[in-house]
C-alpha cells in the first residue's frame, strides 16, 4: 500500500447508492481514505462542474440509470455538453456517479486506472464495480 498521508480525495455520491457503497469499499480496502459529500446537495456551478468531464463524450457523463434517461425524457445523443451540463445542474441525478477529486485531479465515474495512476497504486477490480445493481432506477431522493 502507499502512503496517502499527503493527498486531498473527496467522493462525491449518491447517498444510499449500492454502487457507490461498493466502490467506497474498494478504496477502504486499499486503506485509502476519503472524504464523502452528496453529489445531489452539492450546488453545482458550470466551471465547477465541466472540469471533471474534460475530454468525456456526454454520454460518459450522463448516468444512464437515471429515471429521465430510463424514461427516455431525455435523448443524450441530442444533446450537447453544455446543454448536458447546464442540465446537470438543474437536475444532478443525471451525473454520472462518483465524481472524485484527488488532489485537484478531477475524475467522472469510478474510473480505476485514473485512480491507480494518480495515486500509483495498482487496483484490481471487475466491471462489476462500476455497474448498477438494484432493480430500482435512481430516484432524486
Amino acid at each position: 500500500m502507499g502512503n496517502f498521508a499527503f493527498y486531498k480525495f473527496t467522493f462525491y455520491e449518491k447517498t444510499g447508492c449500492s454502487g457507490n457503497a461498493r466502490q467506497k469499499e474498494l478504496l477502504k480496502s486499499y486503506d485509502i481514505s476519503f472524504d464523502v459529500k452528496s453529489l445531489l446537495d452539492t450546488k453545482w456551478t458550470y466551471d465547477e462542474l465541466s472540469k471533471f468531464f474534460e475530454n468525456l463524450e456526454v454520454k460518459d457523463i450522463v448516468n444512464p440509470f437515471a429515471p429521465q434517461i430510463k424514461n427516455n425524457e431525455i435523448d443524450i445523443k441530442n444533446l450537447s455538453k453544455d446543454e448536458a451540463i447546464n442540465l446537470m445542474i438543474k437536475t444532478p441525478i443525471l451525473i454520472k456517479r462518483p465524481l472524485m477529486e484527488i488532489n485537484g485531479n478531477k475524475i467522472c465515474g469510478f474510473d480505476v486506472e485514473k485512480i491507480n495512476k494518480i495515486l500509483n497504486l495498482k487496483i484490481d477490480t471487475d466491471k462489476k464495480i462500476n455497474s448498477c445493481s438494484s432493480s430500482d432506477s435512481c430516484t432524486s431522493v
